[in-house]
Formats: structure tokens, C-alpha cells, sequence
């Protein structure tokens, strides 16, 4: 009886542990920025968003790796956290007002 209590109960927690583990999601997607002083505002922003794990954002390329918990956080849920400060994604665009409110040096070029 304990054997069989046993081997529920590794089942149960495996089954759980797994099904936790397949909610993180890693993308890549384009963020407009310009210098060092947007990557640190890109990436503090998303280190205080819930339900990210990990973001980084290559100045050179524009691109941004995150890796998040998708039942705490959508892709776009994350890409207007980036808008609202001032940084346009390829599907979301900052306020004029938000990108105004960017230092002088991270003014980057809007797409169309």
C-alpha cells in the first residue's frame, strides 16, 4: 500500500513539474532602440515585469531575447511594457508623448 501511495505520489509531482516547465517561453523579436542607456531601460523594465524570467537586448542588432512564463505574461503584454516607456517593437508603437520622454541619446529612428 505504501509502494503504490509512493509511486503516485513521484507520478504526480513529475507530471506537475513538467507541465510547469513547458510554460516558459523563449522569443526573439525586434526593439527599437539605440545605445547602451536603452538596453539598460529595456531590460530593468522587463527584470521588474511579472512573469519574466530573462531578457536581453542586443544594441547592434536590435533584437530582444525574453524568456517568459506564459501563464503569468503574454508576448504582448510584454511588447506594451517596452511601448509604454518608449521603445517600438515591430507590431507595437510608443505614445509620441512616451517617446519625448526618452533621453536625448536614445532617440532612435521611428519605423513607418
Amino acid at each position: 500500500m505504501k509502494s503504490l501511495f509512493l509511486l503516485v505520489a513521484i507520478t504526480l509531482f513529475t507530471l506537475t513539474n513538467a507541465q510547469s516547465q513547458s510554460k516558459t517561453v523563449t522569443e526573439t523579436l525586434k526593439v527599437y532602440g539605440k545605445c547602451g542607456m536603452c538596453k539598460t531601460k529595456i531590460e530593468k523594465t522587463l527584470s521588474y515585469t511579472s512573469g519574466v524570467k530573462y531578457g536581453e537586448w542586443d544594441v547592434e542588432t536590435k533584437m530582444l531575447t525574453v524568456k517568459y512564463n506564459s501563464t503569468k505574461v503574454t508576448l504582448e503584454e510584454i511588447k506594451q511594457a517596452l511601448a509604454d516607456i518608449g521603445y517600438d517593437s515591430e507590431t507595437h508603437r510608443a505614445t509620441q508623448k512616451s517617446y519625448d520622454n526618452l533621453h536625448g541619446c536614445c532617440k532612435y529612428e521611428r519605423p513607418e
